[in-house]
């Protein structure tokens, strides 16, 4: 989370951190300015969530083939359809792909058919470090009661992450994977590294970093690609993720007020941003303040959380209820399975500002 301390520090920061780093010379694929404007002006004002299936704890159960499950899929993203929103980012999982890339290949086609249908674009994640460290295939662990995230995984996990020796696999990965979906107009935007240097990674996680924006580079898919801003702590990470990103991407889970403030500092890069993680309604990050500000700014917005499900985001990151039982408040998250809203007020909104 995001904190008035912090606020203060880029703050601090932004003249000679930031200012230094949207006047570098770029390398000669980052997408200009101007291009990158002109392709944000192309989309509709984007708005959507995070999105896993209800019937999928992690990204492997929701990927493998014994386990992926389009029917949950196209009927969750129809409530998506239902209150206008227009775009999921979606996570992938390198050991699913590794099992069978082409099937694998022809999920993610199918998933973006079921997408399309409900008018909804994708923005796909590649690796993230966040949650449990070693994945691993097959049949998935079943949720633990009142834990949130309690089966995510990371990808490729720690220390996978920072063993050189794992490069030719995830590097024919990316690239097996852009070059099939590099034309794909039904796919928004490549997300290359969710929350790079989390769960105390830091600065070990900058070599894999640089190597899938390389690799990315290589490609040169017809999407932009970026890797979201998620803690200004992390400078190193923050200064080459603004530098090689086409978009601006970030995560907030701040009130609107400072909220605020990170878009306008972020402004000052001179790209679109789209904010690809918020809502944490007990720390008072919600539809209701901060999805107006960021349509007035013109900043997308996805939400962590779509369906209640098996990854049991509606409890708290910090905050577990060990007997399972539903929080008070839900920390994340807008339907219950059978589609019916959390709090009715939040997709009426939704859907207000969604011209729905």
């Amino acid at each position: 989370m995001q904190t008035k301390l912090k606020v203060l520090a880029l703050a601090l920061a932004m003249p000679l951190g930031m200012r230094v780093m949207a006047q570098q010379k770029a390398p000669a694929q980052v997408w200009s300015q101007q291009k990158a404007t002109t392709w944000y002006a192309q989309q509709q004002w984007l708005v959507g969530a995070d999105f896993i299936p209800s019937t999928a704890i992690n990204q492997l159960e929701m990927w493998q083939a014994d386990t992926f499950d389009p029917k949950t899929i196209d009927r969750e993203l129809g409530y998506a359809q239902g209150i206008g929103m227009n775009v999921m980012r979606v996570f992938l999982h390198h050991l699913a792909w590794e099992q069978d890339p082409e099937g694998f290949k022809k999920r993610m086609d199918e998933y973006l058919t079921i997408s399309s249908k409900h008018g909804v674009k994708t923005m796909f994640v590649f690796f993230d470090d966040c949650w449990n460290k070693e994945p691993k295939t097959g049949k998935q662990p079943a949720p633990k009661p009142g834990i949130h995230n309690s089966g995510w995984m990371q990808d490729p996990g720690q220390p996978a992450s920072d063993n050189a020796a794992n490069s030719p696999v995830l590097e024919k990965y990316v690239k097996d994977v852009l070059k099939r979906f590099a034309n794909d107009k039904r796919i928004l935007l490549w997300d290359l590294y969710n929350e790079p240097g989390n769960s105390g990674k830091g600065n070990k996680t900058l070599p894999l970093l640089k190597s899938v924006f390389k690799w990315a580079r290589q490609v040169n898919p017809s999407q932009p690609v970026s890797a979201g801003i998620w803690s200004w702590g992390l400078e190193d990470l923050n200064k080459f993720q603004a530098a090689n990103s086409d978009v601006v991407t970030y995560h907030d889970y701040s009130p609107v007020d400072d909220h605020l403030k990170t878009v306008q500092f972020l402004k000052m890069i001179g790209r679109p941003l789209i904010c690809t993680e918020y809502m944490a309604r007990p720390r008072n990050s919600l539809f209701s303040t901060v999805l107006p500000m960021l349509k007035k700014e013109n900043v997308g917005a996805i939400n962590w959380g779509f369906v209640s499900g098996k990854t049991n985001t509606i409890y708290a990151w910090d905050t577990p209820i060990p007997d399972g039982s539903e929080p008070k408040l839900w920390f994340h998250d807008i339907f219950r399975k059978d589609g019916t809203a959390y709090k009715t007020e939040e997709t009426e909104l939704i859907k207000k500002l969604t011209g729905r």
